[in-house]
């Protein structure tokens, strides 16, 4: 009797799993209605007569919704020749909008001695980013923070006291700032037919509204005439901002170097990969504001719903060594998306390297005498960005490529959504057995965003897994047509009774929508598949014939498999269902909408030979920093002489047109490369491998050797209850009965590839 009782079981289990209760959602009757607000911006018109507004919803460009997509990147931290290349691969990645801060230190470091030249020239690269096709927003200042000593105020103006105020001393030598930028913006403002749209007026400012609306003052009686003025949505202002003055930008990142704590994923970095609509971040800067509860301002609702800090990497302090991975960008930015945002900006999207300094370096410590925090790096700010110190391509370089292809395609419809949350939503940090979704929607048609993924949580697949969604002007919607599995770690945005060309609807499909390709004028909307969920996909009002699956009526198409060639034939136009990775090779031309495909070739890696010059000395002793919370300080540069030192062997006859890459595989605490006597750049180790250009040091290597000095990493402060350092699990060595660990292991030259 066993035998049959098991199999009687077992037959009901999958009947009650096939026909568990479908996830439901009721989108309401009433849109939000879009606000008729005056906002008090700049010149919005161009001499070509287009016409940059903002509205309650959206950005709009010539009278269309404008879901741009931005990215930053730092001039001062990048060879002025070399920007050209970098900018027209921030294109190329989706990239619309290329914002930069102007770090008051690196121009006027000695009062009085103003530096606007070579990769300072910061009219030099706003033309640049402007003729590859960009749009800029200039983040003026006067405090930016950007891990910059004295968050870019020069030690000069720190000394003198009433620094971010109103204080007449401050603002006059603040004038004297944003008259410099002015200068090198004549003829590059958007009233002037350039491409700056926005100015950013001082950066993470919690003080009285007054001072950011001074700074404004100064700017368009200085000429910084734009359409847009932004400030960052955190923390909350002690004063109430005038509606429409200053647009809050907001921000969220999967994990901080910020935080005291050595721990991984404290306070609530877990907010980020579930869906809200409260726009506000409370991880960011927790060690300048502290831990607070994430509050919107009251007329947050006034505004579009726009970021400019989604982290697109992180970088290590010394006491915190974040080692990213890629789905924590492509997941934040998903949910920020199905949470109601209609522009995605990255904090960082390139890397770089800090410039020297004058009088000190120019990085942020914790030994300096104003909101320094952290310990960082001398030289290095690569941010593991999705475009490298060196311009390394990032695998979140080509994730953040498909979503952007999305905005660019239906950001202007998924613009005219609100945002709907199911009422059975996770319960706190702890709950992963609830899946997380929401769903865009106008009322007729919308999209739904999942994400099972959260850095640093094994989030488990969903099974039986099935919506029921009501729209008010299409009636209730239950798909996919069998309940499914939603595989761990998966993210997705599925389309709901989608308007497509002609009288064609997509009543819902199980694949994400990337875009519009047009070929002999013809129209090809591309999707990727959502692995490990079959592929179907519903029509209404159109005949439908399956290349690449079967058909159920004339409408209803499943078991469709992805190829670069078409899947379906729907009235006039073609569907084309990708694989995984055939949809993060697809580059969609943005002028001539021609679709191609990039070709990820392996690339070539070479052993490099390397020996040891020098043994490690004495272990240094570890001390607190002298910040108002300190944390484990880094080392000084005269720590370095009791480094162990390794010299790598080039090769004589290296290629230095193919941008050779030297890969430096480590394990240490903190290790710093040289050319000789000069310092390039530095590390704290986190298990990624260290990376260097070697093209740009072509000069250098012509004068003296490439070193790598390593300074142990200690046992005692890496390992036990409460570590000084912060090291992901990954990166932890084997000390066996050792008490720290100073070693090259490996390093590589790599040349060609993606």
């Amino acid at each position: 009797m066993k035998l049959p009782l098991l199999r009687f079981a077992l037959v009901l289990s999958i009947t009650a799993s096939a026909f568990a209760a479908p996830l439901t959602l009721n989108v309401p009757g009433q849109l939000t209605p879009p606000a008729t607000e005056t906002f008090a911006m700049g010149t919005s018109v161009n001499p070509r007569g287009n016409l940059l507004t903002v509205t309650s919803r959206t950005l709009l460009l010539d009278g269309q919704p404008w879901t741009p997509v931005m990215g930053e990147f730092h001039y001062s931290r990048y060879p002025q020749n070399e920007w050209r290349d970098e900018l027209a691969k921030m294109k190329a990645g989706g990239i619309d909008i290329v914002a930069t801060y102007v770090f008051w230190i690196h121009h006027e470091e000695i009062e009085g001695q103003w530096t606007w030249r070579g990769d300072k020239d910061l009219a030099q690269f706003v033309r640049t980013a402007g003729e590859v096709g960009l749009k800029v927003i200039v983040r003026c200042g006067p405090w930016c923070h950007g891990e910059v000593r004295n968050g870019g105020l020069p030690d000069w103006v720190v000394a003198r006291g009433n620094v971010r105020s109103d204080e007449v001393t401050y603002l006059a030598s603040a004038k004297k700032l944003y008259a410099q930028i002015a200068t090198q913006l004549t003829g590059l403002l958007w009233k002037d037919g350039g491409p700056v749209i926005g100015i950013q007026l001082e950066n993470e400012y919690g003080g009285p509204a007054q001072h950011l609306l001074t700074l404004k003052t100064m700017a368009r009686e200085l000429g910084l005439d734009v359409p847009l003025y932004t400030r960052t949505g955190w923390p909350t202002l002690k004063t109430p901002m005038p509606f429409g003055e200053i647009i809050p930008l907001y921000g969220v990142y999967a994990e901080g170097f910020w935080d005291r704590e050595t721990t991984t994923m404290p306070g609530n970095y877990w907010a980020g990969f579930h869906f809200s609509t409260l726009r506000t971040d409370a991880n960011i800067a927790n060690e300048a504001l502290g831990r607070r509860n994430a509050q919107d301002a009251p007329d947050v609702a006034r505004y579009p719903y726009l970021t400019c800090e989604i982290g697109g990497g992180m970088m290590s302090s010394y006491h915190r060594r974040i080692l990213v991975d890629p789905r924590d960008i492509d997941s934040t930015t998903l949910v920020k998306l199905g949470s109601g945002s209609v522009s995605p900006g990255y904090y960082m999207y390139h890397g770089g390297t800090n410039p020297e300094g004058q009088l000190t370096t120019l990085m942020e410590e914790q030994a300096t005498a104003i909101t320094n925090w952290n310990d960082m790096p001398v030289k290095n700010y690569d941010f593991q960005a999705p475009l490298g110190q060196y311009g390394q391509i990032r695998p979140h370089y080509y994730t953040l490529r498909r979503l952007h292809y999305f905005l660019h395609h239906f950001g202007p419809t998924l613009a005219t959504m609100d945002t709907v949350l199911p009422d059975q939503r996770p319960i706190g940090k702890d709950d992963t057995a609830t899946l997380r979704w929401a769903v865009r929607s106008d009322r007729k048609q919308g999209f739904l965003f999942v994400n099972n993924y959260e850095r640093a949580k094994n989030l488990p697949e969903k099974s039986g897994v099935q919506f029921s969604i009501r729209l008010p002007e299409a009636g209730t919607i239950t798909f996919p047509s069998k309940p499914i599995t939603v595989p761990a770690n998966a993210r997705f945005i599925w389309p709901l009774n989608l308007q497509l060309h002609g009288s064609a609807r997509l009543t819902w499909a199980t694949a994400q929508l990337i875009g519009i390709g047009t070929e002999k004028s013809q129209f090809t909307y591309y999707f990727a598949e959502t692995p490990g969920v079959p592929a179907e996909f519903i029509f209404t009002g159109a005949r439908v014939v399956a290349h690449r699956g079967q058909m159920s009526g004339t409408m209803q198409a499943y078991n469709v498999t992805p190829s670069r060639e078409p899947a379906l034939t729907v009235n006039s136009f073609r569907v084309v269902l990708l694989s995984e990775a055939d949809s993060l090779a697809l580059h969609l031309d943005p002028v001539t909408g021609q679709a191609s495909f990039d070709n990820f070739s392996q690339p070539s890696t070479t052993p490099v030979a390397f020996e040891s010059i020098k043994a490690a000395g004495p272990l240094r002793t570890i001390a607190l920093g002298q910040s108002k919370q300190p944390v484990a300080s880094a080392p000084l540069s005269a720590d370095f002489k009791d480094a162990a030192v390794w010299r790598v062997k080039l090769p004589a006859n290296l290629d230095f047109t193919k941008n050779p890459l030297l890969r430096l595989h480590y394990t240490g605490d903190v290790a710093r490369v040289s050319i000789g006597d000069t310092f390039i750049t530095d590390d704290y180790y986190n298990g990624y491998a260290l990376e260097i250009g070697l093209q740009r040091h072509v000069e250098a290597l012509k004068r003296g050797d490439l070193t790598i000095a390593i300074l142990p990493l200690q046992k005692s402060a890496a390992t036990g209850d409460k570590p000084q350092i912060y090291l992901p699990d990954s990166a932890k060595p084997d000390f066996g009965t050792t008490t720290a660990i100073a070693e090259l292991r490996e390093a590589h030259l790599v040349t060609g590839g993606n």
